[in-house]
């Protein structure tokens, strides 16, 4: 409408007359901006913008002087000349657009984003000398769609002027995520990947190499802060910490470019992700490259990673990237070749790269050296002739074939309509040299990337070296495989380690350090009882009950079970005294027995003393079944034959005690005592009193017998496996009956002490019954202080020495004058008062 060109106009007219940056002045001056650098007539034109002249480095401007010349950027030329092959092959075609010509109008749009602005608006407008105010507004002049630009920010720019248009805009180098968006960019495709597949990819690498701990550059622009931003979030779900985030443009000062290489110097992070474009990128390798710093393993993007320019970056090397895949475009380094003198000369952008390239004018020159026919582009070294690995180039030659199939739609055809070739862009799907072409609802590709290594050739320079591939298509997991060796920063064939805090191994925990980022954290070891088997463990767990962790804490072991067997040492000496106590117990029985006739054994009633003696062994012999392994038999005999034995023991000291008192007193006139406790009255005696003790053993088992359990309070480190009580009340009844005979034969034996005669054994009964009685006062809180198996240690020792207090108290005198004072084993001598 009116309207709106005159809007247009309003707009150029800003553009011309208002400062937007010095790369805009320069570009003007150079007058790259209002006419194209390379055009052609034809039934239908496209347009391309790319970024032919750039900056090459930092400069500060004073806005007094003159700015120095742009620098042509040899690889931007390659895609523009790229474009004009594709349409000169597509015209040449017989299938596509047959009987069609193909024009262009290509752009140079310096890196500028006023510098695109302005050419969206000529390309829209078209070169109309004329500006028309009535209301026929003719688009003839319109181009059917642009190739372009080769930066995000430039693109979004172009876009929002000719979204308006409805002209589909391919770009063949603007990966900003963005730019999916089709509410504000509705027109604009691309034949390269969005950067939400590449940062993906890049954070899907960085956790394969087990990278935790990175730093991060990127350029200040669209493609820069989207694509990192892309990136750090997918970074943070795989669990990647960032220890810096530095943003930079070669617009920049110098300054904030040192600060930058400064940050990169001073980090500890040995990984560095840089998304930025490639001319900001040799900006900052070139301040890194002025003073040594620290090895870095740069991870790259596919702006500036397999950009040849780069290559001279040495310190780089072992750098890795994802990429655009490399092809073969057939004629492209002949038609690139291709530049005659005419030709040459009759493009000032030709001309402009011919100088350059072989630094000679064309022409008349008094100061510099003058062209004189004998260069040959041929054996040239530059990215404009380096056809070995064609990448974005490729992404050109696909955007114009699919620009040339929308076009050949009949509907398009016919109705010379953008709205209807922007529609029919969306539906491309075709296939060139073998190279997929389609776009999804958003515009884009399908994502596939070449995964490329900066390696050292046989003869020391640096080439770029296809490892592995990524294919956002495939299935979660399998979208990423190396099929190559990495050679790393320095050329280390070894993975560099970039963490913040080294892998906390199996047996401790990760714990964060507090206002760090969750990669840096302390390991601290797992607490008792507790592992962890896995490496960075948050937490530990406890082993199961039975189990216990080894000393490194990574794995649980079965509890090592504990019990007082006859292997060990403290076994086998409580053995040995066992058997050894019966042994004298059986020794002393036969001497007696040998002796029966004598009078110190007749004086001393020989059936209890034999009967004594035999319980003596008996309760020798049963503190052998309080060791080894506890089983349900072996528990409740343990208790039961120890409370019986030991009942029927003193029942024998006390029946003797009694008969000691009784004959004392029988000796008194008128007394005749003797008769009430003979030998019946005494067996009654004992069997009477043992018979009780029977039957509470016997209430004991039936109700709650004891039986055998695992421990395992005790100690948290091992089973204790022992004979549990099962009723304490029980336990308690069968050692209260034993202690109660015991005090009851000790009151005895004391009364009976001063009686007269040359052997009164109430004496020795007494000090039986002392230590006896001392033996178990002191049992009862060593028993129940004694932990796991000191408690059937302690048993045992009360047992054997209660036992051996009694068969020496009682026995040892006896068998002595037997054996070495036969002379006092007389009746006249046991008659004697003392």
């Amino acid at each position: 409408t009116p309207t709106a060109k005159y809007l247009c106009h309003l707009i150029f007219s800003r553009i011309n007359f208002s400062h937007f940056s010095a790369s805009s002045v320069k570009c003007k001056l150079q007058g790259a901006a209002r006419l194209p650098a390379f055009s052609m007539d034809g039934d239908y034109v496209i347009g391309g913008v790319f970024s032919i002249h750039n900056y090459m480095h930092t400069v500060k401007h004073n806005y007094t002087t003159m700015p120095e010349p742009l620098r042509i950027d040899s690889r931007e030329l390659r895609f523009s000349r790229a474009m004009v092959f594709a349409i000169q092959e597509i015209n040449n075609s017989s299938k596509l657009l047959p009987g069609i010509t193909l024009g262009y109008q290509i752009h140079d749009s310096c890196g500028s984003v006023p510098m695109a602005v302005r050419v969206a608006f000529q390309l829209s407008n078209g070169l109309e000398p004329v500006f028309y105010t009535g209301n026929n507004c003719s688009q003839s002049g319109m181009v059917m769609g642009i190739v372009g630009e080769s930066g995000s920010t430039p693109s979004i720019s172009m876009s929002r002027v000719i979204g308006s248009f409805n002209i589909p805009q391919v770009s063949h180098f603007a990966t900003c995520a963005c730019l999916s968006n089709k509410e504000q960019y509705p027109s604009f495709f691309r034949t390269i990947p969005s950067d939400q597949f590449q940062a993906d990819a890049l954070a899907k690498l960085v956790k394969h190499f087990g990278w935790t701990w990175i730093g991060a550059v990127r350029s200040d622009s669209d493609y820069g802060n989207n694509g990192m931003a892309s990136f750090l979030d997918a970074a943070q779900k795989e669990g990647i910490c960032v220890e810096y985030s530095e943003s930079f443009y070669r617009t920049h000062p110098r300054s904030k470019i040192q600060r930058v290489a400064d940050v990169i110097r001073r980090s500890t992070a040995m990984v560095v992700v840089a998304f930025a474009a490639s001319g900001d990128m040799k900006i900052l390798l070139e301040e890194l490259s002025r003073e040594p710093s620290p090895p870095r393993q740069w991870i790259g993007t596919e702006s500036w990673v397999t950009n040849p320019d780069m290559l001279r970056f040495t310190f780089c090397a072992g750098a890795i990237g994802f990429s655009i895949q490399q092809s073969v475009i057939p004629g492209l380094r002949d038609f690139l070749l291709d530049l005659p003198d005419t030709k040459v000369a009759a493009s000032p952008v030709l001309t402009e790269f011919w100088e350059d390239a072989f630094n000679c004018r064309l022409g008349k020159s008094e100061k510099e050296s003058v062209c004189d026919g004998t260069e040959d582009i041929q054996t040239l070294k530059s990215p404009y002739t380096d056809t070995s690995q064609l990448r974005i180039t490729n992404m050109v030659y696909k955007a114009v074939y699919a620009i040339a199939h929308a076009i050949h739609n009949s509907a398009c055809q016919k109705t010379n309509s953008t709205t209807q070739c922007d529609k029919h862009t969306r539906k491309v799907n075709f296939s060139q040299n073998g190279y997929d072409v389609s776009f999804d609802a958003n515009g884009d590709p399908v994502a596939t990337y070449e995964l490329v290594n900066w390696q050292k050739s046989k003869i020391g320079s640096i080439e770029f070296v296809t490892v592995g591939h990524y294919d956002a298509s495939l299935p979660v997991g399998q979208e990423f495989r190396i099929n190559r060796n990495l050679t790393w920063v320095e050329g280390s064939t070894q993975v560099p380690v970039s963490v913040c805090t080294d892998s906390c191994p199996p047996g401790t925990r990760k714990v964060l350090q507090k206002g760090k980022p969750i990669c840096c954290y302390d390991c601290i070891p797992c607490p008792e009882g507790e592992i962890s088997n896995a490496t960075d463990s948050p937490d530990c767990f406890p082993c199961p009950k039975e189990f216990w962790p080894n000393a490194e804490r990574n794995k649980c072991f079965p509890k090592p079970v504990e019990f007082l067997s006859f292997d060990e040492v403290l076994g086998i000496i409580l053995a040995a005294f066992s058997v050894g106590g019966a042994c004298l117990a059986m020794i002393t029985a036969a001497v007696f027995f040998r002796h029966r006739m004598s009078p110190i054994v007749r004086a001393n009633n020989s059936e209890l003393s034999f009967l004594l003696l035999f319980s003596l062994t008996l309760c020798f012999l049963c503190s052998l079944t309080f060791m080894g392994a506890p089983s349900e038999w072996s528990c409740m005999l343990r208790h039961t034959a120890f409370g019986i034995t030991f009942v029927l023991c003193i029942s024998c000291v006390l029946g003797k005690t009694i008969v000691v008192l009784m004959a004392f007193k029988a000796t008194l006139p008128g007394n005749n005592v003797m008769k009430w406790f003979g030998p019946p009255q005494q067996r009654m005696t004992v069997v009477s009193f043992t018979f009780i003790q029977v039957l509470i053993c016997t209430i004991w088992l039936l109700l709650s017998p004891p039986f055998p359990m695992e421990n395992l309070t005790v100690y948290k480190e091992k089973i204790i496996l022992e004979c549990a009580l099962g009723s304490a009340i029980g336990f308690w009844a069968v050692l209260g009956y034993i202690g109660l005979l015991a005090v009851f034969c000790f009151v005895l034996a004391v009364l009976a002490r001063k009686l007269p005669d040359n052997f009164n054994e109430a004496k020795f009964i007494t000090f039986s019954m002392l230590i006896f009685c001392a033996v178990w006062i002191t049992f009862i809180p060593a028993y129940v202080s004694s932990p796991g198996k000191f408690t059937v240690a302690v048993e045992i020792f009360a047992i054997l020495a209660s036992s051996f207090g009694l068969i020496l108290c009682i026995f040892a005198p006896k068998c002595f004058i037997i054996l070495f004072q036969p002379e006092k084993n007389t009746k006249k001598h046991l008659m004697n008062k003392n």
